[in-house]
C-alpha cells in the first residue's frame, strides 16, 4: 500500500507539523539555526548536504515562517524557536539511547551554568530558561567527528549562547 504523500488535508496536527519539518535534513537545519548557523554556505559546509536539497529546504522553511532571510542569512522566526523543546527532547532521547558515554552537548543556563533538565528547567536556581538563556557546550559523550574540522564546525563546537551567530 502506498502512502500518500501530503497529509495536509489530514485532521491531525501531528501530520501537519510532519508536512513542514519531518522531511530528510530539515530538523538538522532547525537544529544549526539555534546552533547560530546563520550563512547558506556554513549549512552546506556543516551538514553536507546538496546544496539543491538545502536551497529547497530552507525555502521551504522560510514560506512556512519557520526561518526567515536577512542580510546575514537565515535566522529562527519565534515560530521557529517555538520548536526548541522538539529539538531539545529529540537530542534527549539520542543520547539516552545512541550515546553510551554520555550527553553530546550539554545545555546549561548561561547566567549561572546550572545544567537543564528535560524540560528545561535550570537545576541549579529552578528556573524555566529562554532559548536565548541557554548556552550549550560539549558533554562528556560528545566525539569530535574530524581531526581538523572546519570553521564552522569550530565554532560550533565552543561552549556558546544558542541563537548567537556564528561569525567568522
Amino acid at each position: 500500500m502506498v502512502l500518500p504523500s501530503t497529509y495536509a488535508d489530514r485532521n491531525c496536527s501531528l501530520a501537519r507539523a510532519l508536512e513542514v519539518v519531518g522531511e530528510r535534513w530539515t530538523l538538522l537545519i532547525v537544529r544549526d539555526a539555534f546552533y547560530g548557523v546563520r550563512r547558506f554556505g556554513d549549512f552546506a559546509t556543516q551538514l553536507g548536504i546538496p546544496r539543491a536539497s538545502l536551497t529547497s529546504r530552507l525555502k521551504a522553511l522560510v514560506e512556512e515562517g519557520v526561518l526567515e532571510r536577512d542580510a546575514d542569512g537565515y535566522q529562527l522566526t519565534p515560530k521557529g524557536v517555538a520548536l526548541w523543546p522538539t529539538v531539545r527532547a529529540l537530542m534527549a532521547w539520542g543520547d539516552e539511547f545512541y550515546s553510551p558515554a554520555g550527553v553530546r552537548r550539554a545545555l546549561l543556563h548561561d547566567e549561572d551554568g546550572g545544567p537543564l533538565d528535560a524540560e528545561g528547567r535550570c537545576e541549579r536556581c529552578g528556573s524555566v530558561v529562554g532559548v536565548p538563556d541557554t548556552r550549550i557546550q560539549p558533554g562528556p559523550g560528545f566525539q569530535p567527528t574530524a581531526t581538523n574540522p572546519d570553521l564552522v564546525s569550530q565554532a560550533m563546537n565552543q561552549p556558546r549562547r544558542l541563537l548567537d551567530p556564528i561569525k567568522l
